[in-house]
């Protein structure tokens, strides 16, 4: 068996990736469990080929018992988001799908423009509580993860990895603001959105460095609105992009 291959964790925020682990809610958990996982793989908060906790150490986290965990992991495995390998060395290891298998097209096209404006009105929402407090709470030692993902952003290779860095910036932000239900929230929206703003053009790279600046400044009111103004602009460009699509592919009236 060829050996597993080595993975570096990313350099993420003790708090937005401790966010991915933190206990499900108490309902359908092994539904909680897979979205909770699936979640962190898409958006990189588990990096592709890292192997995850122990069954044991993952439940606890989770606070989920072992069987819970093991039926969530068999159906991320029927989905291709971990691989279980056996004997020495083995585990669970998340396994990252290629960017073309997202049918992020598709998944627009199912939208209705009054879906996109629902959800531009949540992300501003969600997006500017979480940037506002950010500004107000945040510690120094919150502010350097902001930096280093905005670094990397800037070299990254390819349109995949820049949205995931930018996904990863604003759970990052709400991370900052120390509240865990707004980074839950984050969490959420990135994963069933953020694949689909990037793909209209935006300058997201310009307005996440203006974000960072209000935030190490403590500006609470600036960083509030240029995360709103963020938000709705990147869905607005949504809109436009959705109803360039053909009638027969279209929902909304």
């Amino acid at each position: 068996m060829a050996a597993a291959k080595e993975v570096r964790v990313p350099e993420i925020a003790g708090s937005a990736r401790s966010a991915a682990f933190a206990p499900v809610d108490s309902t359908a958990r092994v539904d909680a469990v897979v979205r909770r996982l699936t979640d962190a793989i898409l958006l990189g908060l588990v990096a592709d080929g890292e192997q995850l906790p122990s069954e044991a150490e993952l439940a606890a986290r989770l606070g989920v018992s072992t069987v819970t965990l093991r039926e969530a992991l068999m159906a991320l495995r029927q989905r291709g988001l971990v691989e279980t390998r056996r004997g020495r060395g083995g585990g669970s290891f998340a396994r990252a799908p290629r960017e073309d298998s997202l049918g992020v097209p598709g998944r627009l096209a199912e939208l209705t423009v009054e879906d996109l404006r629902d959800l531009g009105d949540h992300y501003a929402a969600v997006s500017g509580a979480a940037a506002r407090l950010a500004a107000q709470r945040s510690l120094p030692s919150d502010l350097a993860p902001l930096k280093r993902t905005l670094v990397a952003m800037a070299a990254a290779a390819t349109p995949g990895e820049a949205r995931r860095l930018h996904g990863r910036f604003h759970i990052e932000v709400a991370a900052a603001s120390q509240s865990a239900r707004l980074t839950q929230e984050e969490i959420r929206l990135q994963a069933d959105i953020g694949a689909l703003l990037w793909l209209p053009h935006t300058t997201q790279g310009e307005d996440d460095e203006a974000i960072a600046e209000a935030v190490e400044r403590g500006d609470g009111d600036l960083a509030r609105a240029l995360a709103e103004r963020h938000a709705l602009a990147a869905v607005g460009h949504l809109i436009e992009l959705r109803l360039r699509y053909p009638p027969e592919v279209r929902h909304d009236h």
